[in-house]
Parts: C-alpha cells; structure tokens; sequence
C-alpha cells in the first residue's frame, strides 16, 4: 500500500522562451502542481513537493534523497534543455522507484519530432511528408504547399503562430530562419493536413482505455490559419484564443470514432508509453485519421485534454490522479525488458 508520494517538477525560471514571450507555458506547470497535490491530500496521501533546478547533474542526487514511494512525475524538462525532461523516468528506473507516466524513450522519441514521424511511417501510420531544414538547407525544399513550419524539439505549441503556415518560398524562408534562430535548432516543415483536428488520451499499461475523444473547434478569421498557436493555449487576450475550443466528446461518427481510437492504440504501443500518452491527429482531404504529435505525460491540469477527456468518462479529477497512481504502481517498469529507440 502507498502511502508517501513526491510530487516532481521543474521549478519554473524566466529563461530562453523570454525572448519569444513564451514564458507562461512554463510557468503553467504550477498549476498542474497545485491540482495534483489537491486531489492526493483528498485522497489521503502523504504528499512532498520536490521541485527540481538546473544543474541536471544533481538530478540524481535529489532523486537518492526523496522518502517517498512513489514520484508523481510532473517534470518537463529544464527551460534551456528540454531533452532533460526523460532524465527522471530513467533516473526513478535505476533507482527503483515507481513513478508515473511514462518511461524515458517515448519521451525522447516524442520530443524529436522528426524522429517521431519517421517511427511512425515505418510503422504504416498516416502522417503528413515532412523535412528537417535550416536556413543552409532551404533550397532542398521538395514539398507541397501549404506547409506548416515548427521547432522540430519543442513542446506546447512554442513558435507556432499565424506565420507558422506558408504558401510560397519566400515565407517558407523566413519562418525557416525565424525558427532555426530563436529556437537554437532545425525547423521541421510538414505539408499542412488543413482537416478537423482532434485528440484522445490512452489510459494503462498493458489493458488500454481510450478515452472520450475531443475535437479543437476553430472560428477564426478568414485570413488566420486553422492551427493550434501558442497564442490559442495560453494567450486570453488573442484572437487564437477566444476562436480555439476543445469539444468533448467530439462529434463524429462510428467509424471516425474508431479509426481515432485504432491509431491512439497503436501509437502508444509503437512508441512504448505507459500510464497515459495523448495523440493529436487531423483529418485529410479523404477523411483519413494522420498523426500530427504524440504526447508522453501531456498536461493534466483541470480543464485541459487527458483531465477534460477523463471528466467526460464519469471520473472526478481526484479519481483520475489516483487511477494515475494505480497505473504507475502497477507497471513495475525495473523489471520489464527495456523498450529499443527505433
């Protein structure tokens, strides 16, 4: 029976996303915080708050440290190196402590999203053509427009914006540069999937549960692309804002139902996760369901997609941070055969 559980995150600091006014989505994972340990006072655990600041060289170290049985693993990586977010699950393994979520590689895979596509396609899973450029390589471009240009190592939605989506070189070039300066590395450019966005939360270990699905519903000017923008998450005073909303459940029909619910499943076992993985996905021209994201230990603050989706399947929030712990005990990661990086 488990009693103590640490809650782990990274202390938020105003660093590198300053220069790009971006700095709120790393703050948010306070709110995330304050939820978590809520519901788990509710539900009568022993509850430490550990957060976590650079150097990742003492990571272990503070790990070592917890008197805890459980690390409720809320960490997504230091603001200057967002690779760290997959060092606690690999550090927790070493060490033997169970924690929730998912283990280090999804998370590795997940973050490279040129990686991530590439898994994908090999496995036969629908996702739109892509390339990894810089300004050096822009005039290898051989894709079709629209194309829709992103850091390829980012998470929530950091540099997507109105200019994110180009129909000529010369845009394409800028963004490219725009891109490849501000976030210290290559742009990912993908042809645009212009169809009904939607997303679904797998839930388990080995018996998975697709949750509710929702759909992100845009009334937009007709100039604005249809896109999940950093604005549109976090930004209140913006048009992306008031003209993105999630609907769940979404309303489609049996068989888009399925099809949402088939490719959840098979990316989330692709990609080796555990406890809860979210997977974003548009629809094409043809109604066929394409990957845009996968997203290990995505965001479960209330009122955001796994905690809106759980909610639409008759749990409370203090029910779906204990299943979460449930989950998270139940997966002995240590001695399972460790997941292979394709």
């Amino acid at each position: 029976m488990c009693t103590k559980i640490a809650i782990v995150y990274n202390e938020p600091i105003a660093g590198r996303f300053g220069l790009t006014n971006e700095t709120m989505a790393e703050f948010s994972v306070l709110e995330a915080v304050r939820a978590v340990e809520n519901a788990l006072n509710e539900l009568k655990y022993n509850v430490t708050l550990v957060p976590l600041a650079p150097p990742a060289s003492e990571l272990r170290k503070k790990l070592e440290s917890l008197d805890t049985e459980l690390i409720f693993n809320l960490f997504e990586g230091f603001d200057d190196c967002s690779e760290t977010e997959a060092l606690i699950p690999e550090i927790a393994d070493e060490l033997r402590i169970p924690y929730t979520g998912c283990p280090n590689v999804p998370l590795r895979l997940a973050l490279d999203k040129a990686k991530a596509k590439s898994i994908l396609k090999s496995a036969g899973v629908k996702t739109s053509d892509y390339q990894v450029l810089t300004p050096e390589t822009i005039s290898d471009f051989n894709l079709t427009y629209p194309c829709i240009i992103k850091p390829r190592s980012e998470d929530a939605s950091h540099g997507l914006s109105e200019k994110s989506v180009v129909h000529d070189y010369d845009s394409l070039a800028k963004q490219v540069e725009f891109i490849s300066n501000l976030y210290g590395g290559d742009a990912l450019v993908e042809e645009f999937v212009d169809g009904r966005e939607f997303n679904a939360t797998a839930f388990g270990n080995e018996d998975l549960l697709v949750l509710p699905i929702s759909e992100i519903t845009f009334a937009l000017p007709s100039n604005l692309p249809r896109v999940l923008t950093f604005d549109a998450k976090w930004n209140e005073n913006s048009l992306y804002f008031s003209g993105t909303k999630a609907v769940c459940p979404a309303d489609i029909n049996t068989a888009t139902k399925q099809a949402i619910a088939q490719t959840v499943l098979k990316v989330f076992r692709l990609f080796g996760c555990s406890g809860y993985a979210r997977v974003d996905m548009r629809l094409d021209k043809n109604g066929k369901v394409n990957v845009i994201e996968v997203n290990p230990n995505p965001d479960i603050s209330p009122g955001t997609g796994a905690a809106r989706q759980a909610a639409a399947y008759g749990m409370t929030y203090p029910e779906f941070i204990d299943k979460i712990v449930e989950l998270a005990l139940e997966k002995n990661l240590w001695v399972q055969q460790p997941v292979s990086v394709p």
